[in-house]
């Protein structure tokens, strides 16, 4: 009987099981088309990521922004009289000082809130603010000081969300004593508040950039200092930040919370951080930012020169989940050169639909971790779900090689493949370094195997082999 020819799919199959270098450009495919499930789960969880800031958004809503404090700044009135072609007219403008000494100390109280699955780090805090203005010299601004406004003076302190604050705001300034009021007078510009976030998304309540509080006072002339203090019962937002609004600026901060980030324009000049919290200090002179102690009008607005502490939260586990997934073309590459070395000697064949199957499952593992670790955190899921995959790619490498020694040897393989994966995501500093020796490792035993092999005289055969490995 006349033998049919072969079809274009049989030989192509014919090709792929006996050829090693058509076998090689299939695995590089395979790598190829394996990396469009990995980048739709870097996008899934790009997308969760995005839901606990959207989670994270609703409790900042009901509770109250990342506080920015400016101030307290004493803005003066003061008139002058000009003449010009119509006859004489009066010019009213506005002198703004800020403290000679700003002293605050504040006690952080942080509290943790959830939204479904997410968590949120917020506080309460109770700032001692004093300090003392110096004399309030118009030289520069007015010849007329006898048209000084003194009674009409204000105060203001910027707060970029006035729900935080938690109890009236009594001020003491010299002997008097004033309540004070929402709201910042339009001719004094202050620039407050974070237009993005940490993740760079708009921010999540509506912040006035002039919103504070402010009192009208009355002022002496005839002193050279005038002394200050308020206590501010207040709440935020993970973040708690301070404008050196003073020639010299002392801030003073300790909390419960045992993982500070420091963050704004300066660190803390001295901290401490162990179980029981941090404490930190910082210093700052008017000579380290770019505004004056006193102007006229708007030509001067308080920013870029906040700082202050963050309330970080040490295990993020969608950081995490995605430096998991930058390593998935590497899992995949060590994988399939694995089953390829298997392949060549111990004369096993393995299909590509196979390889897709075990590619497949590998991919999985990160969905599975994502899942997981909103649920029980980072590290129990890493292990859960790395003892799941290995099993089920233990078992199948059993079936498909037809070996309990082979699939032994790729347990022991998986195993170590994803210790050593975990191992890099815990050493933050150290990750390139110790994964660039890990690779040369793989390199050096793929070289060492690779010996074994006659690679122009590789030849087909249907019969199963001594097993190597």
């Amino acid at each position: 009987m006349e033998q049919q020819p072969e079809t274009t799919f049989e030989k192509i199959n014919h090709a792929i099981k006996n050829s090693v270098s058509v076998k090689l450009l299939s695995i590089g495919l395979l790598i190829a088309i394996l990396l469009i499930p990995n980048a739709m789960i870097k996008s899934l969880i790009r997308e969760r990521q995005s839901n606990q800031e959207f989670a994270a958004q609703e409790v900042w809503k009901k509770w109250a922004a990342p506080l920015e404090l400016t101030g307290p700044i004493i803005s003066i009135p003061f008139e002058k009289e000009l003449s010009g072609e119509k006859g004489a007219y009066t010019v009213r403008s506005y002198a703004h000082f800020l403290p000679e000494e700003l002293n605050i100390n504040g006690d952080i109280a942080p509290e943790t809130r959830k939204r479904g699955i997410y968590e949120v780090i917020v506080y309460s805090t109770s700032l001692k603010i004093a300090g003392s203005f110096s004399e309030f010299d118009f030289s520069e601004f007015t010849d007329q000081p006898e048209n000084i406004l003194w009674n009409e003076a204000t105060i203001s302190m910027g707060i970029p969300d006035l729900r935080g604050i938690q109890s009236n705001i009594k001020f003491s300034l010299d002997k008097g004593k004033y309540n004070m009021e929402p709201g910042v007078p339009a001719y004094l510009s202050l620039d407050l508040g974070q237009s993005n976030n940490e993740y760079g998304i708009a921010s999540p309540v509506s912040i006035d950039k002039q919103s504070g509080v402010n009192a009208r006072i009355a002022i002496d002339p005839s002193k050279s200092t005038i002394a200050f203090n308020t206590t501010l019962d207040i709440r935020g937002t993970k973040e708690l930040l301070f404008n050196p609004v003073g020639k010299s600026t002392s801030i003073a901060l300790k909390s419960s919370w045992q993982h500070p980030s420091f963050t704004g324009q300066f660190l803390p000049d001295d901290y401490t951080t162990d179980k029981s919290g941090f404490a930190s200090e910082w210093s700052v002179f008017d000579l380290n930012r770019n505004y004056p102690q006193k102007w006229i009008g708007r030509t001067h607005s308080i920013k870029q020169s906040a700082f202050g502490v963050s309330l970080f939260q040490p295990v993020d586990n969608y950081q995490q989940n995605t430096r998991s997934a930058k390593y998935a073309v590497l899992i995949l590459f060590l994988t399939f050169i694995t089953f390829f070395f298997i392949e060549i000697l111990n004369k096993k064949k393995i299909h590509p639909i196979q390889y897709i199957l075990v590619g497949l499952a590998l991919s999985i593992f990160y969905t599975l971790l994502l899942s997981l670790s909103e649920v029980i955190g980072f590290t129990p899921a890493y292990i859960l779900a790395a003892l799941i995959i290995i099993g089920m790619l233990s078992v199948y490498s059993a079936s498909i090689l037809q070996s309990k020694k082979l699939a032994l040897t790729m347990a022991g393989f998986f195993s170590l493949i994803y210790t050593f994966i975990y191992v890099i995501l815990q050493m933050e500093d150290f990750a390139l370094l110790v994964g660039s020796f890990g690779l040369l490792v793989v390199l050096g035993i793929c070289m060492h195997l690779s010996r074994k092999v006659d690679w122009y005289n590789i030849k087909p055969t249907k019969r199963i082999a001594h097993e190597s490995l």
